[in-house]
């Protein structure tokens, strides 16, 4: 069976997922296998993910996936590049994929493949270096080094999807990565969306209702998608997020484990954030971007205060953002400067199940599908798997319902066995 990788966040998933998986089968094979290594509990934006890792996974096999790994926080809280890196490591270590698919502005692999080339080349670090000198963020240095080798051509690293496929390509590369990438055309969206459907949308309207104490998922998800986004038609807003989905998001919310935001636990944010003596080791913090922050952190009274008076040009809000959460989760530079040790499982359905046992012969890295395995690993594994528990521990302190914040939950949750795909083939 050929099996596709997946890097994705599904922060929630939506309908523009469940079209790239479609598109992907259409392209590759209508019975190949889909793997996502998935952002766990922390988003790449810098954020606590909406609902956690587990109901996520869940909904995205109910939507088409069939095996979803985790992509640790460490990682998932990393600039692009360092995001891309990290997720394709992990697919290459499972053994079993044979593609990469991932959804672009583009839609042209040529394309991206020829900027992903030009950017990787000594001409275009020496450009960087130049314009990071001058001030410039690594996004900014990145395009003006492209746009001065490539003219016109380097246009496609200004949208969000295509830079994240060419971050994947260059990974891929310097890897010697033997996945062959795929993409497919997307129509709007956010950083994870497809075919016009917007994850930041959704988010936004799932915390405004948690706001006024509404919490019926379907009138989130339909009902008032509808009256607020005017701009898509009813019918397609009406199916934003695919029902299978819906239901098991209704269950976090009703259970009291979600909507999350950075609000959610903003006071265990500052106090965590006040305690810190020192920031110099976190990732990012160079220039003296550490002493900047704990300056706003003692005269700040809230998360968004420190944010807004920290940034400047140089210093984008996301990176930003991850630099706080790394800060408050223990996180340092050193966490990530090797990449993933260990396969984590999230969910699978039948098909999932399969490519699993495939997995255990093929992979280069150890699976875990029961937590208490962990303790039979090597000492890198083991810390890792030690700053997830504390990250998890930190991320239930915003559920709502109080009975769902006890510690060590990490060790607890096995991975959900799913009857398959509620979307058809």
């Amino acid at each position: 069976m050929k099996t596709v990788g997946v890097i994705c966040e599904y922060n929630p998933f939506h309908k523009g997922h469940a079209y790239h998986i479609e598109e992907t089968r259409r392209i590759v094979s209508s019975e190949c296998a889909i793997v996502c290594v998935m952002s766990g509990n922390y988003v790449q934006r810098g954020e606590p993910a909406v609902f956690n890792k587990h109901a996520r996974a869940q909904a995205a096999v109910h939507g088409g996936a069939d095996l979803v790994v985790e992509l640790p926080a460490p990682y998932a809280l990393q600039s692009a590049e360092g995001f891309a890196a990290a997720g394709v490591h992990l697919l290459d270590s499972m053994g079993v994929c044979g593609y990469i698919s991932f959804g672009s502005e583009s839609g042209d692999i040529e394309e991206l493949a020829c900027v992903s080339k030009a950017i990787a080349t000594p001409e275009a670090s020496v450009l960087m270096k130049e314009w990071l000198g001058a001030g410039l963020p690594y996004a900014s240095a990145q395009q003006k080094a492209a746009d001065a080798m490539l003219g016109k051509k380097a246009e496609a690293l200004k949208s969000p999807n295509n830079l994240l496929g060419v971050e994947y390509l260059k990974a891929l590369s310097s890897t010697g990565s033997a996945m062959q990438p795929i993409t497919v055309k997307r129509a709007g969206g956010d950083h994870d969306g497809e075919t016009g459907y917007s994850a930041s949308a959704i988010r936004k309207n799932l915390l405004r209702s948690e706001a006024t104490e509404d919490r019926n998922t379907e009138s989130i998800l339909k009902t008032e998608f509808v009256e607020r986004l005017p701009e898509l038609e009813a019918a397609a807003a009406a199916q934003v997020v695919p029902a299978p989905c819906a239901a098991v998001f209704d269950a976090e919310i009703e259970a009291g484990r979600g909507p999350i935001s950075m609000e959610s636990f903003e006071l265990a944010m500052l106090s965590r954030l006040r305690a810190a003596g020192s920031l110099s080791g976190l990732p990012g913090a160079t220039e003296g971007l550490d002493r900047r922050i704990l300056k706003y952190i003692a005269s700040e009274a809230t998360v968004a205060g420190i944010l807004e008076k920290t940034k400047t040009k140089r210093y984008p809000m996301s990176r930003l953002r991850r630099m706080l959460l790394c800060a408050c989760l223990g996180i340092d530079a050193a966490d990530m400067k090797e990449p993933p040790p260990y396969i984590r499982v999230l969910a699978m359905n039948a098909t999932g199940m399969e490519t699993l046992k495939t997995m255990r012969k093929k992979a280069a890295l150890p699976i875990i599908t029961k937590p208490a395995s962990v303790k039979k690993l090597s000492g890198r594994a083991v810390h890792l798997f030690n700053k997830e528990v504390a990250a998890t521990d930190f991320y239930v302190l915003a559920y709502a319902n109080a009975n769902m914040r006890s510690g060590g939950q990490e060790w607890r949750i096995s991975p959900m066995r799913c009857s398959g795909s509620e979307i058809p083939r």
